[in-house]
């Protein structure tokens, strides 16, 4: 069985977040490389804010 753990807890980075918005028929949603997701929207505008909103709440001022 394959694991895609770290073979040490803490020594492999969390992926940098990166978001994209997509579009299926009349709906859209935001997603991102640590695997979040917004739901399904009609407003790309809302979609949008969800995405801003992800970025600002998992932003490292480091």
């Amino acid at each position: 069985m394959h694991s895609e753990l770290p073979a040490v807890p803490g020594t492999t980075p969390m992926p940098e977040h990166r978001v994209a918005i997509s579009e299926r028929g009349s709906f859209c949603h935001a997603s991102c490389v640590c695997g979040w997701f917004s739901p399904a929207r009609r407003s790309r505008d809302l979609a949008r804010r969800e995405a801003a909103d992800h970025l600002a709440e998992n932003h490292d001022p480091a």
